[in-house]
């Protein structure tokens, strides 16, 4: 229980990280992306407003080429770098170019494929290929700037991939720090649960003594006046005491650590079959019957007692609840890997059960029918408790209160 308690503190420390660090980066990458967008558009509008292209929108096809060098800019090292085309584009999508001296890199085909590729995008402003364009319409005819934001895209795409290689090693490095300081977070947790344990231990010892000098007072007294109701209604309790302080202590033993003391290969067929010849008497004494189906040569690695003991839970819980003449199912099986076990009984509960709490300790469905049969609510933790100390899963099913079906997997 604390491996897992550690565990989910760890992936609650990571999770919260990660979320942390993804919005930071997230964050770097989006205003990176809108402040580099807000400049080349900047850009663009110097170029608009540059004196030999204003006349752009009188009559594109007869601009005449400038002849004088690119000072749209203030800075002059920024007028050097600075690479841009304009193309026009009539009602017929007939391509013209207003200007592309400018650029070096583009043909008259890469002028085109950019322009119609621009045209079908629905917004004025955005990026197609390096290109950052601008479209404006004039009647009929569209004018397109396009300017070369190559080292610009360069860079956004090194800050993310840069974003995500720093927040993947600080995510590792974080691990690595919570790994050891999770020990110590929940080192309290550690200790109650060991003060709890050590309490339930040392209260089973003192019960005992007290239970043992009851039951041999009872054996007394039969002795000297013979049996009657009330010797074997405090005969009945002893016993029942005696078993929930017996079940106190298992749970305790399963709440540790590494609960599972000897992991040994074991006949999971001959153990089943071992439990079922203990308890097909006490089921025949009750008027009911267990049918089985069990898959010879079942192996499986653990504590053969513990799933021994898990294994007579269930059957006890069945014959327990089941209907007066009814039938119990106990199946065993294994198929690609996986060891199957399922009981099944007939039941008759007034009120749909909740099959998520059963397991829970003493919890129990039905006050008065367990009253009646002496339940306390422990057996079945008991028996969650040894299948996830396997490593296995355990569920019940009772869909219309009438049918109680309990499966194990491994």
């Amino acid at each position: 229980m604390l491996n897992k308690l550690r565990w989910r503190f760890i992936l609650a420390a990571m999770l919260a990280f990660f979320f942390v660090i993804s919005l930071v980066a997230g964050l770097v990458n989006v205003v990176n992306y809108a402040v580099t967008a807000k400049r080349n558009d900047e850009i663009i509008e110097s170029i608009l407003t540059y004196d030999p292209y204003r006349p752009v929108f009188q009559n594109p096809q007869n601009l005449p080429a400038p002849l004088e060098p690119f000072e749209a800019l203030p800075n002059p090292d920024d007028n050097l770098t600075t690479r841009f085309f304009i193309v026009y584009v009539d009602n017929r999508g007939t391509v013209g170019i207003v200007s592309w001296q400018y650029v070096a890199s583009v043909t008259g085909f890469d002028l085109t494929s950019y322009s119609h590729q621009a045209l079908m995008q629905d917004s004025e402003r955005g990026y197609e290929g390096v290109y950052r364009f601008l479209k404006i319409n004039r009647g009929d005819q569209t004018i397109i700037i396009f300017l070369n934001c190559a080292k610009d895209i360069e860079n956004m795409r090194s800050l993310l991939y840069m974003s995500i290689v720093i927040s993947c090693g600080a995510l590792l490095l974080v691990f690595l720090l919570v790994l050891p300081l999770s020990k110590k977070a929940i080192q309290p947790i550690a200790q109650n649960i060991e003060l709890q344990k050590r309490f339930i231990t040392d209260a089973s010892h003192e019960l005992k003594t007290p239970l043992t000098s009851i039951s041999t007072s009872v054996d007394v007294i039969e002795l000297d006046r013979g049996k009657d109701e009330w010797t074997d209604n405090i005969r009945s309790q002893v016993g029942r005491m005696s078993g929930l302080v017996s079940q106190l202590v298992t749970l305790s033993r399963l709440d540790e650590v590494k609960p599972v003391a000897e992991n040994e290969h074991f006949d999971l067929s001959g153990a089943a079959w071992e439990i079922l010849e203990v308890h097909t008497p006490q089921a025949k004494a009750a008027g009911k019957e267990i049918k089985t189906d069990i898959e010879d040569n079942v192996m499986m690695t653990g504590e053969k007692a513990s799933i021994q003991q898990m294994l007579s839970v269930l059957i006890e819980n069945a014959i327990k609840y089941s209907d007066n003449n009814s039938e119990i199912r106990f199946s065993l099986s294994k198929s690609y890997g996986k060891i199957k076990i399922e009981v099944f009984n007939t039941c008759n509960y007034e009120k749909i059960p909740d099959t998520k709490r059963l397991f829970e300790r003493f919890y129990r469905p039905d006050e008065s029918r367990n009253s009646a049969t002496g339940g306390n609510g422990i057996g079945l933790a008991i028996a969650k408790s040894v299948v996830e100390a396997h490593g296995g899963k355990i569920n019940a099913d009772c869909p219309s209160g009438k049918t109680m079906t309990v499966t194990v997997e491994f």
